[in-house]
């Protein structure tokens, strides 16, 4: 104790004594982040958004829906029980920014995805009160007046790529004809879209306009939250397990 009476009596000791202290928690945090393996444990089924799910994600992000709504399902019994499957890292692992959110006025909307109807969103986001009377939550039916910007979405998916995405040129080539094939009501089951993103890939006329409207891309993204994580194999110990052979070529 008299050792410490000494340190609270010596302002600049203290200062230097409280910096040592944090930093070493710092690094005790922040150091085994770089380890993606154990951050990140491999998932099956998790792929980068299409260009018009990430049209989408960027209509969320520019009206604001994260200050309402989170996407991030807490490993809580009430929490899992309410929304279903606690939220895994792998699932916004191609988030840029991720979209945790830190507040809930509205439900969380991790696995919003096939919840509800196209024809559900569109009237809520429209006028939500016809569907929930209590809702505090605005209309929104500028967004079916919106075209889609859909043009420069293979800059964004450039960017993105640049940032460790694995978008393949393949793919950002073919961004905008990947975004208006997948607002289509029939698509071709060979259509080259399922081979760049797999079968998890909803492909119809999302608001029912005959053009691609922000609100096409926003249902074409809910619709897609929480659905690609394969949840019935996930296995957590085996994803630890697989992360560590992937890195070592053998499990220790």
């Amino acid at each position: 104790m008299q050792h410490h009476g000494k340190i609270e009596r010596n302002s600049i000791l203290m200062l230097i004594l409280v910096v040592i202290t944090i930093s070493i928690g710092g690094l005790v945090e922040v150091v085994p982040l770089f380890r993606q393996e154990t951050t990140i444990e491999p998932v099956r089924g998790i792929r980068p958004y299409t260009p018009l799910e990430l049209v989408g994600f960027n209509v969320y992000i520019k009206e604001g829906c994260y200050n309402c709504h989170s996407q991030q399902i807490r490993p809580l019994r009430d929490k899992v029980e309410r929304y279903g499957h606690y939220s895994l890292a792998a699932e916004s692992m191609y988030d840029h920014p991720f979209q945790w959110g830190s507040k809930r006025t509205g439900p969380d909307l991790a696995r919003v995805g096939g919840k509800y109807s196209d024809e559900w969103h569109v009237v809520h986001m429209k006028t939500p009160q016809i569907l929930v009377p209590e809702s505090i939550m605005p209309p929104y039916p500028h967004l079916a007046e919106r075209g889609a910007t859909l043009r420069n979405i293979d800059d964004h998916m450039r960017a993105l790529q640049a940032v460790g995405v694995p978008y393949s040129d393949e793919q950002i080539a073919n961004a905008y004809r990947d975004a208006v094939a997948q607002a289509q009501n029939e698509l071709d089951p060979d259509d080259p879209l399922y081979a760049r993103y797999g079968d998890k890939v909803n492909t119809r006329n999302f608001d029912g306009d005959t053009t691609i409207t922000e609100l096409d891309a926003l249902v074409a993204y809910l619709q897609m939250l929480g659905t690609l994580a394969d949840l019935q194999a996930y296995e957590p110990e085996l994803a630890t397990t697989k992360a560590a052979t992937d890195e070592t070529g053998d499990a220790r």
